[in-house]
C-alpha cells in the first residue's frame, strides 16, 4: 500500500497510483513537489531527436518516431501533477528548410499520435489546441487536428498546446497584422498586442524547459516567455521521461521568482 503522505502531498500520490511504484526514483520525487506551488503553464522545447537517432546509426526520422514517446510520458505526468497548461514546440517555420522527406514523415508522425494517444487525451480530460500558421499545413493534418480541438473542446484539466509551422517572430506579426486589419485606433498597449497572440485567453509560460542542453530559444514564444524560469536538461529529447519532467519540477520549486523586484526577504537584508 502507498504512503500517502501529508495532506498536501495525498492528492499529487493517489494521482500516480498504479504508474509509479512507492520504490521508485519517480515516487521520491513526487514526494518532494508542493501541489501549491506548481507551474501554471510549461512550455517545452523538444530537442535532441536527430542527435539520439545519429548517436545510434538510424535515420534521422527514427529519433522523431522515438520522441513520440517522450511526448506521451511529459502530457500524462503533466496531466497527473496537475499543470493547467502545457506547450510544446513541435515544428518551427524554419523546419520546412529540412529534406521533404523527413517533413512528410513528421506529418505522418503526428497524425499517428494524434489518432494512438486520442483515447488518453479524452480519459485526461485534455483540451487540445494546435497554434503557428496552421492554414500553411497539409490539409490532412488540418483536418485531424481541428477533428481532435473540436472533441475536446469541452475538456477541463489541462490544456495542451502543439506549435506547429510556429515562429515567435512570426506571430508578432501575425498580432500587429490583425490589430491593423481591425483598424485600431490610439495607442497600442501590452494588452492589445497580447490578445492577438496564438496563446490568447492564456497565461504566459512561467517555466520553460529545453532538452539536449542547448542554451537557446530558437524562435519559441518570444512574447510570451519574457518573465519565464528557464531549466536545460542534458537529455536528448526522446530519452526524456516523467523522472526527468519530475526533476524539473522540483527546481523550478526551488527559485524565487521575484518579477524585477526584490528577494522576499529583502527588508532584513537592506536594513
Amino acid at each position: 500500500m502507498l504512503d500517502y503522505g501529508g495532506p498536501i502531498m495525498s492528492g499529487l500520490v493517489r494521482n500516480f497510483e498504479g504508474v509509479v511504484g512507492p520504490d521508485s526514483a519517480e515516487y521520491a520525487l513526487i514526494q518532494q513537489i508542493d501541489a501549491t506551488n506548481l507551474p501554471r503553464h510549461v512550455a517545452v522545447i523538444m530537442d535532441g531527436n536527430g542527435r539520439w537517432a545519429r548517436r545510434r546509426g538510424l535515420p534521422r526520422v527514427e529519433g522523431h518516431r522515438a520522441g513520440i514517446d517522450a511526448v506521451k510520458s511529459i502530457v500524462e505526468f503533466a496531466a497527473r501533477l496537475g499543470i493547467p497548461q502545457l506547450t510544446l514546440y513541435a515544428f518551427s517555420a524554419e523546419n520546412w528548410k529540412r529534406p521533404i522527406d523527413e517533413v512528410n514523415t513528421l506529418w505522418s508522425l503526428l497524425k499517428e499520435f494524434l489518432r494512438r494517444e486520442y483515447p488518453t487525451i479524452q480519459e485526461h480530460d485534455i483540451r487540445f489546441r494546435a497554434i503557428g500558421r496552421i492554414s500553411e499545413l497539409p490539409e490532412s493534418v488540418r483536418e485531424e487536428l481541428l477533428k481532435v480541438e473540436f472533441d475536446t473542446k469541452a475538456n477541463e484539466r489541462m490544456d495542451l498546446l502543439i506549435a506547429l509551422n510556429y515562429s515567435g517572430r512570426l506571430e508578432l506579426v501575425d498580432a500587429v497584422n490583425q490589430l491593423l486589419s481591425e483598424r485600431v485606433r490610439g495607442p497600442i498597449g501590452e494588452e492589445d498586442l497580447a490578445s492577438r497572440l496564438y496563446t490568447s485567453g492564456l497565461p504566459d509560460p512561467d517555466f520553460l524547459i529545453r532538452t539536449s542542453g542547448e542554451f537557446r530559444i530558437s524562435n519559441f514564444l518570444l512574447w510570451q516567455i519574457a518573465y519565464a524560469e528557464i531549466y536545460v536538461s542534458e537529455v536528448l529529447w526522446p530519452d526524456f521521461r516523467g523522472l526527468d519532467f519530475l526533476e524539473a519540477i522540483v527546481q523550478f520549486q526551488k527559485r524565487e521568482r521575484r518579477y524585477g523586484g526584490l528577494e522576499s526577504r529583502s527588508a532584513e537584508t537592506l536594513s
